[in-house]
């Protein structure tokens, strides 16, 4: 007995001198980490991570990309743009323009307008909502011999289009020369009786399309009552990679173009409508596209095209939802959240009275208020060691965390028809407003009946897989790595 006791003695003296080395080895990486601000502990139910990583660098971090069938994404306020001035995001300006969107997007719903019509001229019209404030950009290369131009990319838009010379109407700054179709061999205006003009408006908000000198004029209006564009809708050579090339594709050459629109070139259409690049390409990528969007503005993503596209080493499958029959959406179904691994109770008509569509071009997911209301108290009662700060427009959960080098917060778990649980980074989770405060990413729809919206901010860091011939979105976890 005493030489058996011995043993165990011994083996357990050996297991706990084997955990604490371990334990020691994670103290002295973690100590490492907080030398290089990027230090993150996952726990089961929360994540612990440096109040510095919450902050953007001023410096490009390049991330690395798959195959040839894919441009690199970066965001629009960050330092990988091409486009970045230097400029920091006006957060309130933003959430104003995602608002706009958001509720542009939910008229498409109801079958209301959310903008007064103008009367006037063609060159005299009025948006339906604006490219929003926290969007991705993509370079492509137009036409013979091709162009690159910054696109803002958006699978919540059918039309692909960008501004184009001589600018009948007007076109808004942009920092790279505007696309002249008189420099290119490959471009052809469409005819008013092509098959392709009389599909337009279910590509741009049942939007008819006009008829000048038998050549098809598209019109394209966006919500923040400020921005549209208008003009010839022609072919053009597109090309992706020196390898990716498409012929005949389908476009907008804007000879009007006003409003809330800086710097980018126009506007690369990823939705559900057959004037799509998704549905123009479909013979060359089978209806498949993935991207990822960088947990940091300082970091690059990728927009991939293929069904071999994918790269994560696991990725999770939703099918997509029909929220409408005439929809360019892509829907999916939230069955359920929690918050620090325990479920919110939460009614399941919530999510079912109008449903949920997944969009790169909105920044915060907009949840019903029941559902955001159990999300918010959870996440407060989370984080009650933390100082509550006063709120940031509608953001009403913001805290100060400038005596704090690290912080650690409830991992949020997000329940998609499947059944599949995706787990959101800390950078889908808080948002930095300023330097001495950051809140929850969440927000409000206003009433239950309201479609919910997954934004970009809580995409980040996944690989967001649409295998639309399959009928499925899938995620991927540490997408961008």
């Amino acid at each position: 007995m005493t030489a058996r006791m011995t043993k165990m003695t011994t083996a357990a003296s050996s297991c706990a001198s084997f955990l604490i080395k371990i334990l020691l080895r994670a103290s002295f990486l973690c100590l490492l980490c907080l030398s290089e601000k990027a230090c993150v502990v996952h726990g089961a139910d929360e994540i612990t991570l440096p109040v510095s990583s919450l902050f953007p660098s001023p410096n490009c971090k390049a991330s690395t990309t798959n195959g040839s069938s894919t441009l690199k994404l970066v965001h629009k306020h960050g330092p990988c743009s091409p486009l970045f001035n230097g400029e920091l995001a006006n957060y309130t300006q933003f959430l104003l323009e995602d608002s706009a969107r958001a509720k542009w997007i939910r008229s498409q719903f109801s079958g209301t307008n959310t903008a007064n019509d103008l009367k006037g001229s063609a060159v005299s019209v009025q948006a339906k909502y604006g490219p929003g404030g926290e969007s991705y950009l993509v370079t492509i290369g137009l036409g013979t011999p091709k162009k690159d131009l910054t696109l803002l990319f958006d699978t919540g838009s059918a039309l692909t289009w960008t501004q184009c010379e001589p600018c009948i109407g007007s076109c808004y700054n942009q920092t790279e020369a505007i696309f002249d179709p008189s420099q290119s061999s490959s471009y052809a205006n469409t005819s008013c009786s092509s098959p392709s003009c009389s599909q337009l408006p279910s590509g741009t908000g049942g939007r008819q399309p006009g008829c000048i000198d038998s050549t098809c004029v598209y019109d394209q209006r966006y919500g923040d009552r400020e921005s549209f564009t208008m003009g010839f809708f022609a072919t053009e050579t597109l090309t992706l990679s020196p390898t990716d090339v498409i012929s005949g594709f389908q476009f907008g050459c804007g000879q009007n173009n006003q409003g809330n629109f800086k710097e980018f070139a126009g506007l690369l259409g990823l939705a559900r409508d057959r004037i799509s690049l998704v549905e123009q390409s479909a013979t060359k990528y089978g209806r498949s596209f993935s991207y990822c969007l960088p947990p940091s503005i300082s970091s690059t993503g990728y927009l991939t095209f293929g069904k071999g596209s994918v790269t994560s080493a696991s990725v999770s499958f939703t099918p997509i939802s029909m929220v409408s029959q005439s929809s360019i959406f892509y829907g999916i179904d939230i069955i359920g959240i929690s918050v620090g691994g325990k479920p919110l109770s939460i009614p399941s008509t919530v999510f079912s009275n109008a449903g949920t569509i997944i969009d790169s071009g909105t920044t915060i997911t907009q949840l019903p208020p029941t559902a955001y209301s159990a999300l918010r108290s959870a996440f407060r009662q989370a984080m009650t060691k933390y100082k509550m700060s006063t709120p940031a427009s509608s953001f009403d959960t913001c805290y100060d965390l400038s005596g704090s080098t690290m912080v650690t917060v409830p991992v949020i778990t997000f329940s998609f028809n499947g059944p599949i649980d995706i787990n959101l980074d800390p950078s889908g989770v808080l948002i930095l407003v300023d330097p001495s405060k950051v809140c929850l990413a969440f927000a409000s729809s206003g009433d239950d009946r309201d479609l919910s919206i997954y934004g970009n901010i809580q995409q980040r860091s996944f690989e967001v897989v649409y295998d639309v011939a399959g009928g499925r979105i899938g995620f991927g976890a540490q997408g961008c790595s």
